[in-house]
């Protein structure tokens, strides 16, 4: 019975430690298998740091999963949060290659999101799927069928910060190798740790293209600095030369001299050992050369009669040549060389001969000839054209020097005007010195330049935009961040140029940054985008009274006076201010635009002030649009009338000419006068079209105005616009050709700014338009300072002086400013206009000056064309 007894106790024990043994031995696997995992953890953590390329990265991770489940068959898919699209950076599969071979005509993200990956991505949740599970979600059209058929396919959600970034799968081909709940915790649980490993590995890939492809841009950028900068050196090089030429025609030297200094000059620019000049006589029949050096040391040729020679066939032809050794033989072979004169022909020795006409007073009266006798000193085409164009300057200089005794007595009277010129030359020079020296060290330093303002210091609008760029990434991704942007534009940055010079505002500038960076914190940018124009990045503001503080601490630091040229002088500025979060669609671009728009209503309330932009500055800019597309419907219904101003003597106040402007009188804001039809076609680009339009209807009214006063000079203010290219002149020259008016009773005035900007085309398009016979003059002279030279070889009748000059016509400077003007016009045979005479002080001031004509209130009244006596217009008008 004992016995009994106790074999029961024995058995129920046996069985206690069996169970109990089963429970350690799963534990123990438990922990091994944790163990496992953390050491694949920490492995996947290593490689993270140490791994050179994100390739090496997701193969680690490859590894590391093989030794806790079957992954021979492993791919990472991954979002691109920019462009929203799924992209597969690691693959290794049995059967299948990459997706992108796979799916060569179909785009890697559509075929991912159409399969298994996508459905994990969009489900959010971990699949484990069988033939069976894949069949019921392609019956419920969740999934399309993509790349082989498998045994079990894996996949888990990779997530981060609660966003779905991507998925992690794995699946088996074998159908003894099978996934289960173990496996589907396993992964999802590494899934769950690797997600902040990847997106840290992804940014650090991401950050070091976009190092690379920076880096390309700022090399890019650095190579078209210095071919900028070399074109530069071109020009000053070139413009130095021509100043030595003004110079040279200015100066007392004697003839042998003055054409060695020339010569000098031209060996400048190009290369001109064997080089003369050859001049007509006054009867025209014989030829002299002044001026003859040859590497042969051959004499100096005596004056002799015309014949067929080199020189007469420049002087035939009146256009500048180059002409090879085989061009110079076809002509002799042809007869059009040394035919009459064959003693003339030294000709065999030269290799390369070039030859082009000195035109003066409009008319050939020689030729400026430079050749080599080398086959490796060759000229091409460009040096054909510069010394065209030095041409120019060097008959100037030539007509001057032979006019020298006519004029003796004018010289005399001009002298010290003279004098001064040659000394403000000088100064010129060693300015552009200095900015040449400058210039060699700004090579050190173009990657700096490439992104910051040179005169402040501040970056410039590209670094600008850059940072502006990240501000915006930076609040999409943290909504509760806010920036704020001012833009600011200083007033009466103009009147310090023009009363103080350039060097008082770049100093004015570079105060104004001074100022604006103690209104503003270390990690706030401030930047210069242009002109008078600073922009500022306010960054993690609390909210919109942070930004309107700033503000109003700008407006109080910039009315404080300056000190420019020992005058104490005030300014101040119109600030625009736009917020970020305003608009979920906001880009850099759109908040700059709301920035300038709002500173523009700033300016349009009185300046010296801020306006923060809403939807009232937005319905502003709404507004502006508007109006230009009235302004379009105003030019085709011609609702748009002319005034007509009179321009008369200051003496007898005698009517010389009328100008014509242009109103709108407009439903709601009234009469809208020319400045402001133009500056609207300006932003709309109908400048072109608002002039065509004036033709017109002056054509129209110009029968009435000779019926009320006879026949009557016009003055037109024309668009620079008009001579951008041939076609345009070609257009403008039609359109004159029609006028009811004879040519020399047209007066066309073009801004002297627009020439400077421009000049090359304003002269071609000046010659062809001269041949009209109209006049043709420069307005708002004096606002750009153009070069006096420029005037000389100008087709040019007159001058309008730039209205600001009467403004400030009590300062004794701007006095002898306008007396300088006047004499420089009255010596090169120009009229000259004042504009803006508003008050009877001034009229008597300017006569005092001994100006004679010019055009302002205070100088007669103005007729409007509705006025004009209504008599029958032709069907068949002017542009009918």
């Amino acid at each position: 019975m004992f016995r009994e007894e106790t074999d029961q106790l024995a058995d129920r024990d046996i069985d206690k430690l069996s169970k109990r043994i089963t429970r350690l031995k799963s534990l123990a696997r438990k922990y091994k298998r944790s163990e496992v995992i953390q050491n694949a953890l920490l492995d996947i953590s290593n490689i993270a740091a140490s791994a050179k390329r994100a390739d090496d990265f997701y193969s680690g991770i490859q590894r590391n999963l093989n030794k806790l489940l079957p992954a021979d068959n492993f791919f990472i898919a991954l979002i691109n949060s920019d462009t929203n699209e799924l992209n597969v950076p690691f693959f290794i599969d049995e059967k299948d290659p990459h997706p992108s071979q796979l799916f060569p005509s179909e785009k890697i993200s559509n075929a991912l999101y159409s399969g298994l990956t996508g459905y994990v991505f969009r489900q959010q949740q971990a699949l484990l799927c069988d033939n069976d599970k894949f069949n019921q979600l392609i019956a419920a059209k969740e999934v399309v069928s993509r790349g082989s058929t498998c045994h079990q396919w894996l996949g888990v959600p990779i997530f981060s910060g609660g966003q779905t970034i991507g998925v992690l799968a794995v699946q088996s081909y074998n159908p003894e190798i099978s996934y289960g709940d173990i496996e589907l915790e396993l992964i999802t649980f590494i899934s769950q740790h690797v997600s902040g490993v990847i997106e840290r590995v992804q940014y650090q890939h991401n950050l070091e293209t976009a190092i690379e492809h920076r880096t390309k841009e700022l090399s890019l950028a650095y190579d078209k600095l210095k071919q900028e900068v070399n074109e530069r050196r071109r020009a000053e090089h070139l413009q130095k030369s021509l100043f030595e030429i003004a110079e040279l025609s200015n100066s007392n030297i004697d003839d042998t001299v003055f054409y060695t200094e020339l010569h000098r000059v031209i060996s400048h620019l190009l290369p001109a050992n064997n080089c003369y000049i050859g001049l007509l006589d006054d009867s025209g029949r014989y030829l002299n050369f002044p001026f003859y050096v040859s590497q042969l040391n051959t004499d100096i040729p005596s004056i002799r009669p015309l014949a067929d020679g080199l020189v007469e066939f420049i002087l035939k032809h009146k256009k500048p040549i180059l002409l090879e050794k085989s061009d110079i033989k076809a002509l002799i072979d042809a007869k059009q060389l040394y035919a009459i004169a064959p003693q003339l022909n030294h000709t065999d020795t030269i290799n390369q001969w070039i030859g082009v006409p000195l035109f003066i007073q409009g008319v050939v009266k020689g030729a400026l000839t430079i050749y080599s006798f080398s086959a490796s000193h060759t000229y091409q085409e460009k040096d054909l054209g510069l010394l065209t164009f030095v041409s120019q300057h060097i008959a100037t200089a030539i007509e001057r020097k032979l006019s020298a005794e006519s004029l003796k007595q004018s010289y005399e009277q001009l002298e010290e005007k003279v004098a001064q010129r040659t000394r403000a030359l000088a100064m010129l020079n060693q300015d552009l010195e200095k900015e040449i020296s400058q210039r060699r060290k700004v090579e050190q330093q173009l990657v700096h330049d490439a992104c910051h303002d040179i005169l402040t210091g501040l970056p410039n609008r590209a670094r600008f935009m850059e940072r502006l760029g990240q501000a915006v990434k930076h609040v999409r991704r943290h909504g509760l961040d806010r920036f704020a942007l001012l833009f600011i534009d200083l007033d009466r940055f103009k009147l310090i140029n023009d009363t103080l010079g350039h060097l008082q505002g770049d100093r004015f500038l570079i105060e104004t940054a001074r100022r604006l960076n103690l209104c503003i914190r270390d990690n706030d940018t401030l930047a210069r985008i242009g002109g008078d124009e600073f922009v500022i990045l306010l960054d993690s503001i609390h909210d919109s009274n942070d930004a309107i503080e700033v503000a109003e601490r700008i407006l109080g630091k910039l009315s404080i006076p300056y000190q420019l040229a020992q005058q104490s002088f005030t300014s101040g500025a119109s600030i625009g201010i736009a917020f970020s979060g305003q608009n979920n669609n906001d880009t850099s671009e759109s908040l700059l635009k709301d920035a300038d728009t709002a500173m523009y209503q700033a300016k349009s309330n009185g300046k010296g002030c801020y306006v923060v932009s809403d939807n009232r500055t937005r319905g502003k800019q709404a507004h502006d649009i508007t109006l230009e597309l009235e302004l379009r419907e105003a030019l085709v219904n011609k609702s748009l009338a002319l005034q007509y101003f009179p321009i008369m003597t200051l003496d007898s106040q005698e009517i010389l000419a009328y100008e014509p402007r242009l109103y709108w009188q407009h439903e709601q804001l009234g009469k809208l006068k020319q400045a402001q039809l133009s500056n609207i076609a300006e932003h709309c680009n109908l400048t072109k079209e608002l002039d065509l339009y004036l033709f017109e209807q002056l054509n129209l009214d110009y029968p009435q105005l000779v019926a009320l006063n006879g026949p009557i000079q016009l003055h037109l203010h024309v668009s620079s616009r008009h001579l951008k290219h041939k076609h345009a002149v070609r257009k403008l020259k039609n359109r004159l050709k029609q006028s009811c008016s004879k040519p020399e009773m047209i007066w066309m005035f073009f801004n002297e700014k627009a020439f400077v900007q421009d000049t090359e085309s304003h002269i071609n398009a000046f010659e062809m338009l001269h041949k009209l016979g109209i006049n043709l003059g420069l307005h708002a002279y004096g606002s750009a300072h153009s070069a006096l030279s420029s005037l000389s070889f100008l087709p040019l009748s007159g001058l309008k002086l730039d209205p600001s000059y009467i403004s400030h016509l009590s300062h004794p400077q701007h006095q002898k400013l306008l007396t300088a003007h006047q004499l420089a016009a009255n010596a090169l045979d120009l009229k000259i206009f004042v504009q803006g005479v508003k008050t009877e002080v001034q009229h008597q001031q300017l006569l005092k000056l001994g100006f004679h004509k010019g055009q302002g209130l205070a100088l007669g009244k103005s007729i409007d064309s509705k006025t004009l006596p209504q008599t029958k217009r032709e069907s068949d008008s002017l542009y009918a």
